[in-house]
């Protein structure tokens, strides 16, 4: 235990810390903290490291559902975990701040009673990897994360692809891809976590970077990596967390893909995706017949946005960061005025998302860019700010949010990973 935790301090991890965190004293002080409270629960073990990291969506506002194309990034805040295997066939899970989850690996079928519990997401992780042919066994393992829930980020895929890691690290020899980690992962949160949510996130999470994904296929989804710094043109990535509760907003939420849903059925098709932009152009005055107006304007926002994804990956592959920017412009005023997700329309009066980016507005001042930031209705914003407005940004914001609703991020080029010297 002490050597590890000596290799933490005494520099040998700095290189991977760098590249993850940017910030190398951060790092080895919450990783051997992390080591610590393992050893306080667990006692002196032979451990490992292991990180998953959280993500943001950058373009592809809503368009996952309707199998269309999107622009993700895994981000600079993570879930970690010490880790240490054992031979007694069970699993336990001491999350910070949550009590020790305990599980056997001989008892890997869904319950719903266990829904909405990270034991699910353990359990689920197990099934769906035994199910695929790959190992599993039990293992101690200490985690914190920094994935604030509430913040956008996706604390439960990250913790997914998290546990995905320790079993392909420990059982696997490290040989299962990061894309069927977070195939997997999707498996897990749908069936046994009971959450029917699309894949982006675990995607995100598990292969790092910017991260171009077609839905087209939803079960063999094409993956394309862009290698792409934010530093080299001198902006941060800022999200903000302007609150609202997020509690009354199923119906919100449901309305988007019911909406989309009859149209795309009113031309015979499940998705928007396999709806043929023309024909539906040359029958908007039938399809608000029957769908109504924000139906319509919300398959125009897919549309749209669809192309928007697949164009803002291809200007970071080709270092045209200023298209990117203007893209992103784009797709917020989309999603504001077509998609209509920065307000629930049963709360007018509570509008933080529409206040955050008037603000962001207001700041940036035409430099950068800003948009609504995942499902929307309430939550956050996220933008990107060059660094010599970053200062004046997060005051504005912090004036009217709180210090806490303001992150600064990174794009992290590393997915889910074990941490090795």
């Amino acid at each position: 235990m002490l050597s590890i935790k000596n290799d933490i301090l005494s520099g040998k991890f700095d290189e991977t810390f760098k590249v993850l965190y940017g910030d190398i004293e951060f790092a080895r002080a919450r990783y051997s903290k992390a080591v610590d409270e393992f050893e306080a629960l667990y006692g002196e073990r032979e451990v490992r490291l292991f990180s998953a990291p959280g993500r943001t969506e950058v373009g592809g506002n809503h368009t996952d559902h309707q199998h269309g194309c999107v622009l993700a990034g895994s981000v600079n805040l993570d879930v970690i975990a010490v880790v240490a295997p054992t031979d007694d066939g069970s699993i336990r899970v001491k999350s910070e701040g949550y009590d020790e989850d305990v599980l056997n690996i001989c008892d890997l079928e869904p319950n719903t009673a266990e829904y909405g519990k990270a034991s699910a997401l353990i359990r689920g992780m197990c099934g769906e990897f035994k199910k695929d042919g790959y190992n599993i066994g039990g293992f101690v393992a200490y985690t914190t994360s920094n994935v604030l829930k509430g913040s956008g980020i996706s604390s439960s895929a990250a913790f997914e692809v998290l546990i995905g890691n320790i079993l392909s690290g420990l059982y696997n020899d490290g040989t299962v891809s990061a894309v069927e980690i977070a195939k997997i992962a999707q498996r897990a949160e749908n069936i046994y976590f009971g959450k029917p949510c699309g894949l982006m996130d675990q995607m995100a999470s598990s292969v790092g970077g910017f991260t171009g994904i077609d839905f087209k296929d939803p079960k063999n989804p094409v993956i394309d990596k862009v290698v792409f710094d934010l530093a080299d043109y001198k902006h941060k990535l800022v999200i903000i967390n302007t609150g609202g509760n997020h509690a009354d907003l199923t119906n919100d939420y449901a309305d988007i893909t019911v909406e989309c849903r009859k149209v795309s059925e009113y031309f015979g098709k499940t998705v928007l995706r396999d709806v043929d932009a023309d024909a539906f152009y040359k029958d908007i005055a039938g399809v608000r017949a029957v769908a109504g107006d924000r139906a319509v304007l919300r398959a125009i926002h897919f549309f749209n946005e669809n192309e928007r994804a697949v164009f803002e990956k291809k200007a970071l592959a080709e270092n045209r960061f200023e298209d990117f920017l203007n893209v992103v412009k784009e797709s917020g005023n989309s999603s504001f005025q077509y998609l209509q997700n920065v307000y629930s329309p049963s709360n007018p009066k509570e509008q933080g998302l529409s206040l955050g980016l008037a603000i962001a507005e207001k700041t940036l001042n035409g430099k950068g860019a800003f948009r609504v930031h995942g499902g929307g209705f309430a939550g956050t914003i996220q933008a990107f700010v060059p660094e010599e407005l970053l200062s004046e940004y997060l005051d504005a914001m912090t004036a009217v949010f709180g210090e806490k609703a303001c992150y600064v991020l990174n794009i992290r080029p590393i997915g889910g990973t074990e941490i090795k010297v």
